[in-house]
């Protein structure tokens, strides 16, 4: 079956009314040579765009799939950190070819595709593929080709490659989310094999749900997993393989939510949202992690800090302590404190402003000007809602309020002020 992209009537109401509510316009009547179900979409499209996609919204002429495609595909933070992490691994060299074998609504190809001479995307989607062609022009990636075939068979077919990027979709047929690596199509163990012998570099994405440790056992070989979040958010686990690795190095980073300018996906970008170059990982290896030894703080000290939600994802618990000369409350806990304040931590850092056991008196004296907080539970035996409510407290307000438990057990509240807005 061959797709029809939208009427040029149809891309012109859909310009027009970019900025309405779709659901209103819905309603309303349109001129009759409008297929208004496709320019609603296209309306939908381009103002989730704006927030996922900041550099593809500036062009006009982009169009849009349903809405699930929108949902699935990866941030412009995130593919824009693939691009760099990929230009690393091939010494950023002009390469010669890649393909991306589940190219999807093309926003990770679209990054990736900006180093390479010849640029190969694949997907079993005629829908998708026709949006491809479409966009990879407004783009200017004129060295795109657009494949529609399964993954498997499109890789019998390829040339060596410098590099194979593939994102298994994580839907069973029935539309339900699938997780495991087994239940993923295509299987990515099943085709590691064939996928390593074709490229010198293999990139995957995995969910953000996937145990780590039973990725790097089920697909072995790796030689670096990246755990990706995004304004905070654990978003995908990226694992790569080139040549032999032992050991994979684990990066857990936390990417500003509007990108950065490293590998823009057409020449004319004229967003000032991003930054220039993306933060650095925090790289650490899980043997070291087992090795390396914490210390344990009696009590809270000036400072409290809170890990990223990708080096939480990743596990670098004592590692992260020992890099930075923290100390950690409890072994289940994850928050960690010191007297000195710690500039460049990789995810929140709190000034204590008090801390307090849990008898009746103590909480008195702890939240006796405190109407409202923002409430965490850490390595603490309760719901943040049952704790609100035994504490009486409403959500918000300027406070941060950690539960937690103490190296020796005992349980305390611990009350905070947030120091600066943003997340390494």
């Amino acid at each position: 079956m061959t797709f029809a992209l939208p009427s040029a009537p149809t891309l012109r109401y859909a310009a027009a009314h970019a900025h309405d509510d779709v659901r209103s316009l819905a309603l309303r009547p349109c001129p009759a040579d409008v297929d208004l179900h496709a320019a609603l979409r296209q309306i939908e499209g381009r103002q989730l765009a704006r927030r996922k996609l900041p550099l593809w919204a500036e062009r006009e002429a982009m169009i849009y799939p349903v809405r699930l495609s929108m949902e699935q595909c990866s941030s412009q933070a995130a593919a824009q950190y693939k691009a760099h992490v990929a230009a690393r691994l091939l010494e950023e060299k002009a390469a010669g070819a890649m393909a991306d074998l589940t190219g999807g609504l093309g926003v990770d190809f679209s990054f990736l595709a900006r180093r390479f001479n010849r640029a190969v995307y694949v997907e079993r989607n005629d829908e998708l593929c026709a949006l491809a062609r479409h966009n990879f022009g407004v783009l200017g990636l004129a060295q795109a080709e657009v494949v529609c075939a399964e993954a498997e068979e499109a890789l019998r077919s390829l040339d060596a490659l410098d590099l194979i990027y593939i994102d298994p979709a994580r839907r069973d047929n029935a539309g339900r989310r699938t997780y495991a690596v087994a239940d993923c199509t295509p299987n990515l163990a099943q085709l590691l094999g064939a996928l390593r012998e074709r490229a010198k570099v293999v990139m995957a994405k995995l969910s953000p749900m996937v145990d780590l440790r039973a990725a790097m056992a089920e697909l072995p070989g790796a030689a670096e997993v990246h755990v990706v979040a995004v304004g905070g958010e654990c978003k995908e686990m990226v694992m790569v393989w080139r040549g032999e690795a032992a050991e994979p190095q684990v990066c857990a980073i936390n990417l500003p939510a509007a990108g950065y300018t490293a590998t823009p996906p057409h020449a004319n970008a004229t967003s000032q949202a991003q930054t220039a170059t993306p933060p650095q990982p925090f790289a650490f290896r899980l043997s070291d992690e087992a090795a390396t030894q914490v210390e344990y703080a009696a009590a809270p000290h000036a400072y409290l800090y809170e890990p990223h939600a990708a080096l939480m994802k990743a596990g670098a618990f004592r590692s992260v302590a020992a890099r930075f000369g923290v100390s950690k409350l409890h072994a289940d806990s994850h928050l960690y404190t010191s007297e000195r304040l710690v500039a460049d931590w990789p995810g929140r850092a709190f000034a204590v402003e008090d801390w307090a056991g849990l008898g009746k008196r103590d909480v008195r004296r702890l939240l006796a000007d405190v109407p409202a907080a923002n409430l965490a539970v850490r390595g603490f035996p309760s719901t943040v809602e049952a704790l609100r409510r035994r504490l009486r407290l409403a959500e918000g307000g300027a406070v941060y309020l950690f539960a937690t438990t103490l190296a020796n057990g005992n349980h305390a509240l611990v009350r905070c002020r947030r120091l600066g807005q943003t997340e390494g």
